[in-house]
């Protein structure tokens, strides 16, 4: 069976990553989202396991030092990371797999995927 791809959409909050991810992730059958674990509150709309996996920072603090993240960074004061398991899986199966991640989580990722493939979103105007 043949390994999936590495996709990651990366840019400035408010670019249109996640708008693009979840068209991406609809509209092609070969393709998974990660979702990413963070520390910030829950956004009125967003569901647990759906949008985000909602964690506290010392959970999120005992995956960093047993090192399940695949990335992660700290963005505007909470902590976001992407679990190496759920792109491990994914890829696995043969399918590409998207992650929907902030530049410094992106750089990480292409240090240790050096087949990802990267896309930059960049917003019309400020």
């Amino acid at each position: 069976m043949k390994q999936g791809i590495l996709f990651v959409l990366s840019g400035p909050s408010g670019s249109g990553k996640t708008t693009l991810a979840k068209h991406i992730v609809n509209t092609l059958n070969n393709v998974d989202f990660a979702i990413s674990y963070t520390t910030r509150k829950i956004r009125e709309g967003e569901k647990d396991g759906i949008d985000y996996k909602f964690i506290s920072e010392n959970e999120f603090s005992k995956m960093v030092k047993s090192n399940q993240f695949a990335e992660w960074a700290e963005v505007h004061g909470n902590l976001y990371g992407t679990p190496i398991i759920e792109i491990v899986e994914v890829l696995n199966k043969g399918l590409d797999i998207l992650l929907d991640i902030d530049v410094q989580g992106s750089s990480q990722i292409k240090k240790k995927y050096k087949n990802s493939v990267h896309i930059f979103l960049i917003p019309p105007d400020i």
